[in-house]
């Protein structure tokens, strides 16, 4: 059993079937993509993996619990965090304040403002977020404001922020998504070292195949919200159902 469990998951858009008998493991510290072409569904069973959305139909555990319609915070204290599409950084804010807002996060969701009343505890957050700027090769950067960053260390940012609250399960939507080539391959440089020294599972949702095949140790391929095929890279590559869905090619060809 996985610590990700997705069982006949089924959803629908009014008319629209975004997702049909969806069944998915993603093992333990591993590293698990989920790819398909637009449409197929990927988003929305992201969604279902976080209890955003409620499938109609099916289960959705992690680590033997259900994620089903718990509120944000209850996902994050379970050990489950979320890189989305868009960095969700604090533009305004300096690249260390950044690093320094999920310290202050209490385990209702609310954020301890009292702590800023103890110089020790001032002091552990503070340096909390500066190790993991070292830890994120941004050191030399904690004073940018934050709106001002490449895309790339906004996402570098994006990443330490959600590794600073130690989850056992990061999601990455789309985590190279509108990146120069150089900043895509400093990204999975960065999510190779954290896999290495965190023990951390991912899942990723990816368009990019270099990204996934450099990445992912276990790959679902979507097609119009159903699995169409789950195997390792090397099976999966010119797999003639994979060549249909992005290709248009027949199973035949």
């Amino acid at each position: 059993m996985g610590i990700l469990e997705v069982k006949n998951v089924g959803k629908r858009f009014g008319g629209l079937q975004a997702l049909g008998n969806v069944n998915l493991s993603v093992a333990e510290n591993s590293v698990h993509a989920i790819i398909g072409p637009n449409g197929a569904g990927k988003s929305t069973l992201l969604n279902c993996f976080v209890g955003k959305l409620i499938p109609d139909t099916g289960s959705v555990m992690f680590d033997g619990q259900s994620v089903l319609g718990r509120k944000p915070f209850e996902i994050n204290q379970m050990g489950i965090s979320r890189v989305f599409q868009t960095p969700e950084i604090f533009g305004d804010l300096s690249v260390m304040e950044n690093m320094m807002i999920p310290c202050f996060a209490k385990r209702d969701g609310a954020f301890e403002m009292n702590a800023l009343s103890s110089v020790s505890s001032q002091r552990d957050i503070h340096e909390k977020a500066e190790q993991m700027l070292v830890d994120m090769n941004m050191a030399d950067k904690r004073h940018m404001n934050a709106a001002s960053l490449s895309r790339g260390d906004k996402r570098r940012l994006e990443i330490g922020m959600c590794l600073s609250q130690d989850p056992r399960l990061l999601l990455l939507d789309e985590p190279t998504a509108g990146m120069a080539r150089a900043d895509t391959n400093n990204t999975i440089d960065l999510l190779k070292q954290i896999k290495e020294e965190r023990d951390i599972t991912i899942a990723i949702i990816e368009h990019d195949m270099h990204v996934v095949f450099s990445l992912a140790e276990r790959i679902t391929v979507l097609a119009q919200g159903t699995p169409l095929v789950e195997d390792t890279p090397d099976n999966i590559k010119g797999h003639p159902k994979v060549r249909e869905a992005y290709l248009g090619e027949t199973a035949a060809a």
